[in-house]
């Protein structure tokens, strides 16, 4: 069984288990998150689509840690203008494991 979650402005598919990275959350560590936000379930008993999201369709996960991705370098650059900037960036990042898919 999976399910397609909406959070952080991006889609997941997700199974039982699962460990994930998404956008920062405001639980801590060790907290049980619930979203509600789920576009498509597919199981034993076919697919079920929302629209746009189900109706009574939950994804429970636990919140594993949090932390910050890798850098990426940002540098704008005009040739013989005697400009250059440079920016660096770390994306923040929940770090979740999925516990289980409900449907209605």
């Amino acid at each position: 069984m999976y399910a397609v979650i909406a959070t952080g402005g991006k889609q997941y598919k997700v199974r039982e288990g699962d460990r994930l990275r998404i956008e920062k959350l405001t639980a801590p560590p060790g907290d049980t998150v619930e979203f509600d936000r789920v576009l498509m379930v597919s199981g034993d008993d076919g697919v079920k689509v929302g629209n746009p999201y189900l109706e009574g369709g939950r994804v429970s996960a636990t919140v594993s840690a949090h932390g910050r991705g890798d850098k990426i370098d940002v540098i704008k650059f005009k040739r013989r203008k005697n400009y250059l900037r440079r920016m660096g960036h770390r994306q923040s990042f929940s770090e979740v494991t999925i516990n289980a898919i409900a449907v209605g």
